[in-house]
């Protein structure tokens, strides 16, 4: 079975997936008018409210223009059509991501004795528990923009493992040209190397510039757009925070934004890297008013990356833990305050263990240099990045 190119795990994991398909497809596409709407306006050729203005008059539409001209490919199908192909290809990315998962730890601990089939049975427990998460927002929803704000922060982070600095930026530039929000992954450039620091993030700032400036410079009101705001729902964090706006407050984007950044680079500088994700998504579902199911999917994108590289636990407890406690709860939990704690309370819980609970590290990785790259390309700090590919690459990179 080891040479066979699709692994049991994987085919059970495909299995899984169109499961949840079929159950989810007949209720799905919540959002996806808000893509077609989109993409329309963006390459509309005349009218009011299109092209370069599409932000400033539609401030409602908090969609990047990746996602827009990816929304774009499905346009020339009938409208159910092109909704469940775009809900197809957007659930295949979720398995192409679980499998650049396991190739990416593969990589990451190769050199290390560790045992790849428990890689592999990590990699399948930690999945039964993503894909339905990842169905809520890839087919329930139909956020395409979610969907690939993530997809490029995954293609990231293994970029990042295998110390491709240019490559780094440029996904990172596209999950926050795929969706804002994703500037909160962008500590995971501090795990690069020192000296990779500088290119990586021309590249990211020069693709976040090209995608974003053309709409704010070719009308002023694009500003209009970050300050939409959504009513505080009564099962939000926020509520507990003892913030009772009847919508979002002024200051909760930037707050979102500043307290992803500062967890995810505490997370580097102790080592901790593979929780940048988690932490990021962490902050989205704390300070966000809103508590949208298809928001669990990136904090199960960050227990996943913790399961399978943070940790070396066979059980993949994390991953499991979101699913119950958010997911479990939205469906179980009849009280909306109660809901909220919850949900406070695996961002408090998840965010303590992954910066300050002990993690034991594998053979063969020193504790020279920094898990922010001063070690240099050879260095083998505390949870840093490896710098130096090896000669058995191919190997490492087909496992898992």
């Amino acid at each position: 079975m080891s040479s066979l190119p699709v692994r049991r795990h994987h085919a059970l994991l495909v299995a899984w997936t169109v499961i949840w398909f079929l159950i989810v497809e007949p209720s799905g596409g919540v959002s996806w008018h808000y893509l077609r709407q989109g993409e329309q306006l963006l390459f509309a050729s005349g009218g009011e409210g299109g092209g370069l203005s599409l932000y400033a008059h539609h401030p409602e539409l908090q969609i990047g223009p990746v996602s827009l001209a990816a929304a774009r490919l499905f346009a020339p199908f009938p409208e159910r059509i092109g909704q469940i192909l775009a809900e197809g290809t957007m659930s295949a990315l979720g398995l192409v991501m679980l499998v650049l998962v396991g190739r990416t730890a593969a990589w990451y601990y190769r050199g290390t004795g560790t045992n790849h089939r428990r890689l592999q049975q990590r990699i399948l427990i930690a999945g039964l528990a993503f894909i339905p998460m990842w169905v809520e927002v890839s087919v329930r929803f139909g956020h395409l923009d979610d969907v690939l704000a993530l997809f490029f922060t995954m293609l990231a982070v293994s970029a990042l493992v295998r110390n491709r600095p240019a490559a780094v930026g440029i996904f990172l530039a596209l999950a926050v040209d795929s969706k804002p929000w994703a500037i909160s992954f962008i500590p995971l450039v501090f795990a690069l190397p020192r000296s990779a620091w500088l290119r990586t993030f021309a590249w990211l700032g020069g693709l976040v510039a090209i995608a974003w400036l053309p709409f704010y410079l070719g009308n002023l009101g694009s500003l209009a757009a970050a300050k939409f705001t959504i009513p505080n729902q009564p099962a939000s964090s926020l509520r507990w925070l003892g913030v009772s706006d009847p919508a979002t407050p002024w200051w909760d984007r930037p707050a979102q934004f500043a307290v992803g950044l500062g967890l995810g680079t505490l997370a580097v500088r102790r080592g901790r890297w593979p929780a940048v994700v988690l932490l990021g998504a962490n902050a989205r579902i704390l300070l966000d008013p809103s508590v949208y199911t298809y928001y669990t999917a990136s904090i199960l994108l960050g227990t996943l990356l913790w399961d399978a590289i943070g940790q070396r636990r066979l059980v993949p407890w994390w991953s499991w833990i979101a699913l119950a406690s958010l997911y479990g709860g939205t469906l179980l939990i009849p009280s909306d305050s109660a809901r909220g704690l919850v949900r406070l309370a695996f961002v408090v819980i998840s965010t303590a263990y992954v910066l300050l609970w002990p993690t034991k590290q594998p053979r063969g990785r020193g504790r020279s240099g920094s898990g922010r790259g001063g070690g240099g390309r050879r260095g083998r700090g505390r949870g840093a990045v490896p710098g130096q590919r090896s000669e058995d690459r191919s190997l490492a990179a087909t496992r898992g």
